[in-house]
């Protein structure tokens, strides 16, 4: 049956409010607020029927602003109040419908920036929850410093450096120094001073692993005892030699520093140049105990015999003299002047006797012994002098000293 012209407009509305009415209704049963899925938001269905409800509300939009063109008659007014009595529940439904985001309509920076933070509560899709990559929590106790490498640019940056982290560990105040101390703040200004002292860069790791404790040092104070050294006449190259002999150097005060001068300069009874060249040779002489000098110094003196002039003249040579093993000692003069019969001036003369090892000592003596050439008296022919009996290879010592091939020698040494 046709319809009648008067009703083609009302039977044209009716079918698109109730197009929009099916569409609001229809999200209210797919899309329930509050919602979730395995502890997520129903947010991923949002967008399917966001655009089904965007759509009814424009729908009805177009509707309503065709009607208001149309001419004034009295099917329009017929048409205009059957339409007042939906238009209630359709404004109340396009309301309902505003709450929804559009994400068809594009946000201004302004706009961006008045958006509130993000909840840390705000429940996320399973999809975002796998993608977040969280940092290991850092332990709350731990022995070992590579636990918190990964967390520390400190402790990188002394990696780099070539600083043994794994030594210093051994050490918790250092190692807990370490975790506090910031590398801009408290670090570079460090490495700064040890570089202009004359630690190098390839040294700075090693010298760093020896003396953690400098990490806790006032750099004030380390500049007034390098200021110290400048005083007694040091030179910039002495001084950097000292500190990385003896990386300890720095963290010792200046009255511990000018105590250890005066002691040597007055037990060894040397000048004050001869003392310089002593400590530079040895810094840790001024770092070490003293009770192995002053019990050497006995044993010279008391045990072995030598004169002060000599015993000055010996650890001038060999600085070492002064705290070697008071054993090794013992017994390396035992054999050189007992059984080799080498007398006191001659061993004054070549010192570093007491600077090697026993074994190649006596593997020579015998030797020599065995070829008859053991002759260690200058006045007499044949001689031969204890610096090269103890300081060149074997192959010189066989083809200058021993006039034999160093064969001969090994097939000896194996009989012993």
């Amino acid at each position: 049956m046709a319809l009648s012209a008067q009703k083609i407009p009302r039977w044209f509305s009716t079918i698109k409010l109730s197009s929009f009415i099916n569409a609001t209704q229809l999200s209210k049963h797919v899309l329930r607020p509050g919602k979730t899925l395995h502890g997520s938001s129903a947010q991923p269905l949002m967008s399917s029927d966001n655009c089904l409800l965007h759509w009814g509300f424009k729908t009805y939009r177009t509707s309503s602003l065709r009607n208001s063109f149309q001419p004034t008659n009295s099917s329009s007014q017929e048409n205009n109040s059957s339409r007042s009595a939906l238009l209630p529940s359709v404004n109340e439904k396009s309301q309902k419908t505003q709450k929804i985001p559009n994400f068809d309509s594009e946000l201004s920076l302004e706009e961006l920036e008045d958006l509130p933070p993000l909840s840390p509560l705000q429940p996320i899709s399973e999809e975002d929850a796998v993608q977040i990559i969280a940092d290991p929590p850092l332990p709350p106790v731990s022995f070992t410093l590579r636990d918190y490498v990964d967390h520390s640019e400190t402790l990188q940056k002394l990696i780099l450096l070539g600083v043994d982290l794994s030594k210093i560990e051994k050490h918790p105040d250092a190692a807990n120094l370490l975790l506090r101390l910031d590398f801009e703040k408290d670090i570079k200004k460090l490495l700064l001073f040890l570089k202009d002292v004359g630690i190098e860069d390839d040294q700075l790791g090693t010298f760093l692993t020896k003396n953690n404790a400098i990490f806790s040092e006032d750099l004030e104070n380390l500049k007034t005892r390098v200021a110290y050294l400048q005083s007694k006449n040091f030179s910039k190259a002495d001084i950097a030699q000292m500190v990385r002999n003896a990386p300890f150097l720095l963290s010792f005060s200046v009255e511990r520093l000018d105590n250890r001068l005066g002691f040597f300069q007055k037990e060894l009874e040397l000048t004050v140049k001869k003392t310089r060249d002593l400590v530079v040779r040895l810094p840790r002489l001024l770092t070490g105990s003293l009770e192995p000098v002053k019990e050497n110094m006995k044993v010279y003196r008391l045990q072995f015999g030598f004169k002060r002039n000599e015993i000055q003249h010996m650890i001038t040579r060999i600085p070492k003299m002064l705290t070697a093993n008071k054993r090794k000692l013992t017994e390396t003069f035992d054999y050189v002047h007992n059984v080799m019969n080498i007398p006191h001036h001659i061993i004054v003369r070549f010192p570093q006797v007491f600077n090697t090892k026993l074994f190649r000592v006596k593997e020579r003596h015998l030797f020599l012994t065995y070829l008859g050439r053991a002759q260690y008296d200058p006045a007499k022919p044949n001689y031969i002098s204890l610096d090269k009996l103890v300081s060149i290879p074997d192959e010189v010592f066989c083809e200058e000293i021993a006039k034999a091939s160093v064969q001969d020698f090994e097939k000896f040494l194996k009989t012993l």
